[in-house]
């Protein structure tokens, strides 16, 4: 059996396209289905077709394909769609905690260049992936949510962790794609959380990544900053001025989240003039992209601030923006944290389920580290979200976690 590889077409990041279209972020899926054809593809057919991938000897990776007998099925024959998946169970990470990184290739891709993905190890030993396309996938939808948003190109101070997190490889390609320079600081974030585990606190080395950051930002006046939400809080109160003021339009974190009251905060005294787009997931399932809660968008599960729930048929918590995740890549599911396979209803509050779908990367079923509200459709993106983002409660989850600065 021979298959042809899903991605062999994509040699690395494309170059941007000489247009551009209207800055409207309602046009914004239309515009990634075209530069990327593979979102248009029926979740369930993808799936089908990630399983003939994956578990081909021809093409699946000696992790998945060595899996296969001891099962209990055939993902080949018994998984006829997404709904399938659930016969795998639930993830185990130890696994991609101690294998090769050469076992997680697909022999599809054996003539392939790959790069060794690791986790910041919030929750203990880090976790191996490797990537052969998925950078080139998640650049070209965040740039399109940037171009929606009207910011086209411009260089970047990297505010994240580099070496083997995928964070700081993803910024690197997403500004290759317009020729934007990277200016990065020295950013290990798991020297921070071995402190914290030993006893220590965070405040010496988040003083050493601000040092790094404000000659910076002075010096280059990037126009996009690229950091997580609790060093963004940080080094906004260490600056002595705005940050439209140092040239920055926008504002682009991930990992850790702002309680309400620092968002608000940092919107109305640090980025009057700035854009601030976030980001919710994790190395595991990519990024689940930003949608903005304005007057008179109506989003089922979750009331924007203001808003008037008398007229509309809204419910669950207060929120600013939901987070969507593109399928077939991956789908986000909020569950019952009593029973991980009982989908919450819309609005309510329940342990987030991630399922990876990638040539390069395939994750049934994996329980976060994460609580949300399950929402339904927003406008832009049409399917369910979340939105409300915290961390699980420690106490029910198997792990506790270290978040520190990331």
């Amino acid at each position: 059996m021979t298959t042809t590889a899903p991605g062999t077409r994509r040699g690395g990041v494309p170059d941007p396209p000489s247009g551009g279209f209207a800055p409207n972020a309602a046009t914004a899926y239309a515009v990634m289905r075209e530069r990327v054809p593979e979102l248009t593809i029926d979740l369930d057919a993808w799936t089908r077709r990630m399983m003939r991938w994956h578990f081909s000897p021809e093409t699946g990776s000696p992790f998945w394909v060595s899996r296969r007998d001891a099962l209990g099925f055939d993902p080949l024959r018994d998984v006829d769609g997404f709904a399938a998946l659930r016969l795998f169970g639930l993830f185990d990470k130890s696994g991609l905690r101690t294998a090769r990184a050469r076992d997680l290739i697909p022999r599809g891709y054996r003539d392939r260049p790959f790069r060794v993905f690791e986790t910041g190890g919030t929750t203990g030993t880090p976790c191996r992936i490797v990537n052969v396309t998925r950078l080139a996938y998640d650049v070209e939808m965040y740039r399109t949510m940037l171009e929606a948003r009207g910011i086209r190109g411009g260089d970047v101070l990297a505010m994240t962790p580099m070496g083997p997190h995928a964070y700081g490889h993803f910024v690197e390609g997403l500004a290759d794609s317009w020729r934007g320079a990277v200016h990065s600081i020295d950013f290990d974030p798991r020297w921070v959380k071995a402190a914290l585990r030993a006893g220590g606190e965070a405040g010496e080395y988040t003083e050493h990544l601000i040092a790094q950051t404000l000659p910076l930002l002075s010096a280059e006046r990037p126009e996009l900053l690229f950091t997580t939400s609790r060093l963004l809080v940080e080094l906004a109160m260490r600056l002595p001025r705005p940050l439209h003021t140092y040239g920055v339009r926008a504002v682009c974190t991930g990992g850790t989240s702002c309680t309400p009251a620092e968002a608000a905060f940092l919107r109305a005294e640090h980025l009057v003039g700035v854009q601030w787009i976030d980001t919710y997931g994790n190395t595991l399932v990519g990024h689940a992209l930003q949608a903005d809660l304005g007057p008179g968008t109506t989003v089922p599960g979750v009331t924007a601030p203001g808003q008037d729930t008398s007229a509309d048929a809204v419910s669950g918590e207060q929120a600013t923006h939901t987070y969507h995740v593109p399928p077939p890549f991956a789908v986000l599911t909020v569950v019952d944290p009593r029973d991980p396979w009982r989908q919450v209803a819309v609005g309510e509050r329940g342990r987030v389920r991630t399922t990876t779908l990638l040539e390069d990367l395939f994750i049934p079923n994996l329980l976060e580290r994460d609580s949300a509200v399950r929402t339904g459709p927003h406008p832009w993106f049409p399917w369910d979200g979340v939105a409300a983002v915290r961390p699980y409660d420690p106490e029910a989850a198997e792990e506790e976690a270290t978040e520190g600065v990331y």
